[in-house]
Formats: C-alpha cells, structure tokens, sequence
C-alpha cells in the first residue's frame, strides 16, 4: 500500500498534472489517499513525483480487514437475536390457528 500526499500547490502546473493529481484522488495541499501498489499508480506518481510524497504501508491492508471483519461479525451477531425471538412468536401463531 501507498500513501501519496500532496505537498506542493497546484498553482501554475501543467493541466496534464493537474489531472493526475485529481486522478488519484488529491484535492488540497496536505491530502493524502491510499492506493494499492500497482505499476499505474507508480507511473502517476513519477509523473507528479515533485508534487507528492509517497511513503509504503504495510499496516494499512491488515487495518482494513479487520475493520470489514468487524463490521461483518457484528451485524451477524445483531441478525442473531432478531431472527430468535421471531421463532417464538411464529409458533406462538401457529398453536393459536391450531385451537
């Protein structure tokens, strides 16, 4: 993973840079986005070289899994109970059409 952040101004660039900052996602001086390190973002990022800083994560993929895997496992757990306590009532409607 790649964090590139904008550390220089736009102001009199060239507009085919100015394209590949918008490209990567930068909008203002000191943003910063995360990308997967494949040879298109290098390629942008040597275009633009002077304009950005990228620095390597390694922390930033196993971050996002854990936060999916959080995610996941707590609406599971809150569906959980849900569907338990509408079994009771169901049967409960059953037994009353069965009188």
């Amino acid at each position: 993973m790649l964090r590139v952040t904008l550390t220089k101004g736009l102001v009199g660039k060239k507009d085919t840079h100015k394209k590949v900052i918008q490209a990567l996602g930068l909008r203002k001086y000191g943003s910063s986005v995360v990308h997967h390190d494949t040879p298109t973002i290098r390629g942008m990022v040597n275009k633009v070289h002077y304009l950005v800083t990228v620095t390597e994560e390694a922390g930033a993929q196993a971050t996002a899994k854990a936060k999916s895997g959080k995610g996941k496992s707590a609406k599971a757990a809150a569906a959980k109970p849900a569907a338990a306590a509408k079994a009771p009532k169901a049967a409960a409607k059953a037994e009353a059409k069965a009188k």
